[in-house]
C-alpha cells in the first residue's frame, strides 16, 4: 500500500513518485490550495493538492484531522523562502495526485501536537489517542533504540538471550506475588514472577553461563517513586566471573548506551570503596554533583559540658560528625 515512510521522503526522491499512508496531522486552506500535513512513525511531510486534480482536490477538501488516508504524489523542492530546516522533510512537499480515506475520524479529545499540556486522566482514558502525540513516539522510539542497542552489546559479550517463564509458583522475595488461579488445578494459582532469579540461577547450573533476559517482573506493592507493580528490567546473570567482571560490564553497556543514543561520552566511572562513601557523604549512592562532605569533629568536642556530644566524641567506638555549609551561617532555619 506505501512505497515510503512519510518521515523518509526526501531530497533524494524528487521528481518521483512516492505512495504513503498515514494519519492526517494538520488541514490548511490557502485560497484554493490544500495543505495536508500527513503523519506516520517516522515523522511528518506536507502534502499540495491543486484544483487541477478534481477529484484528489474534493477529497481533500473533505478530510479533517486524523483522517487515515493514502496519498500518491510527485516529490518536489519546496519553493524558496517556505522549507524548514527543522524537520526531516522540511526541504520537500509532495505535488497530490491521488487520495483515498482509509479511516474517517471523529474530532480528537484533545490537540495531537507536542506543545498541548494535557491531563494524565485524559491521556490515560484515551491512551491509543496520546500515543499519537510526537512526544510519546518519540519515548517509545527512544525506547526500543535503548533496548536494541543493549542487546548488540550484551551478546557480542557472548551472553544468550533466553526467555524464563511468566506462570511459575510463589518464591521468597522482597514483595508480595500477583496469583492467577489455575484452571487445571482448581484450588491452585501461579505466581507472577517478581523477578527471573530461580531460573536464571538453573541457567547458570545447566552450564549457560552468560544469559540475559529484557524482563518483565511483577510485584504486589504499594507505589512509591522507585518502585511500581509491573515493570521491565535488563536481567543478567553470569557465571565464572569477578566483581570487576560485572562492574566492567554494566559500566560498558550504559557507556555504550549513552554514546550511541545521546551522543554522550561518559568516560570513566569513578569508583569508591562502600565504607568511604558512607563516612564522606552517608550513603552508598552519593550524588557526586554536590561537593560538601561530612567531616569528623570529636576533637573539638571532648572537653565541653554538652554530654550528648562529649560522651560519643571520646569513646573509640562512636563518630561526631558534622557537615560543612559554606556560608551557612547567613542561613535562615526556614533556607535551611
Amino acid at each position: 500500500m506505501r512505497t515510503h515512510y512519510c518521515g523518509d521522503i526526501n531530497e533524494t526522491l524528487i521528481d518521483q513518485t512516492v505512495t504513503f499512508c498515514g494519519w492526517v496531522h494538520r488541514r490548511r486552506d490557502h485560497g484554493g490550495v490544500i495543505f495536508l500535513d500527513v503523519r506516520d512513525r517516522e515523522g511528518l511531510v506536507q502534502v499540495v493538492f491543486d484544483p487541477d486534480t478534481v477529484e484528489a482536490f474534493a477529497t481533500a477538501d473533505s478530510v479533517r484531522s486524523e483522517f487515515v488516508v493514502q496519498i500518491t504524489g510527485r516529490v518536489r523542492g519546496r519553493p524558496e523562502g517556505t522549507t524548514n530546516a527543522n524537520m526531516k522533510t522540511g526541504m520537500i512537499e509532495v505535488l497530490g495526485k491521488e487520495i483515498a480515506i482509509l479511516n474517517k475520524a471523529v474530532t480528537p479529545p484533545f490537540p495531537l501536537d507536542g506543545y498541548t499540556d494535557v491531563g494524565e486522566d485524559i491521556r490515560l482514558k484515551y491512551r491509543y489517542m496520546d500515543m499519537r502525540r510526537p512526544e510519546m513516539q518519540d519515548k517509545l522510539r527512544f525506547r526500543s533504540k535503548v533496548t536494541s542497542t543493549a542487546r548488540r552489546f550484551l551478546e557480542d559479550n557472548g551472553f544468550l538471550d533466553i526467555e524464563t517463564p511468566i506462570l511459575t509458583r510463589a518464591t521468597p522475595e522482597g514483595a508480595r506475588d500477583y496469583l492467577v488461579p489455575s484452571r487445571t488445578h482448581e484450588g491452585s494459582f501461579f505466581a507472577l514472577p517478581q523477578s527471573p532469579q530461580l531460573f536464571k540461577q538453573l541457567l547458570m547450573v545447566s552450564g549457560f553461563d552468560r544469559y540475559y533476559q529484557i524482563a518483565k517482573c511483577f510485584r504486589d506493592e504499594d507505589l512509591r517513586a522507585d518502585r511500581q507493580p509491573e515493570f521491565t528490567q535488563i536481567d543478567i546473570e553470569a557465571s565464572f566471573i569477578n566483581e570487576e567482571d560485572i562492574m566492567g560490564l554494566a559500566q560498558g553497556m550504559i557507556k555504550e548506551i549513552f554514546l550511541k543514543e545521546l551522543n554522550v561520552d561518559l568516560g570513566d566511572f569513578p569508583r569508591m570503596p562502600f565504607a568511604e562513601a558512607m563516612s564522606k557523604y552517608g550513603s552508598d549512592k552519593p550524588d557526586m554533583r554536590i561537593p560538601m562532605e561530612i567531616v569528623d569533629v570529636e576533637e573539638f568536642l571532648q572537653d565541653i559540658d554538652f554530654k550528648v556530644f562529649a560522651a560519643p566524641a571520646k569513646d573509640p567506638k562512636c563518630r561526631v560528625a558534622a557537615l560543612k555549609v559554606p556560608g551557612g551561617a547567613e542561613l535562615s532555619r526556614k533556607q535551611i
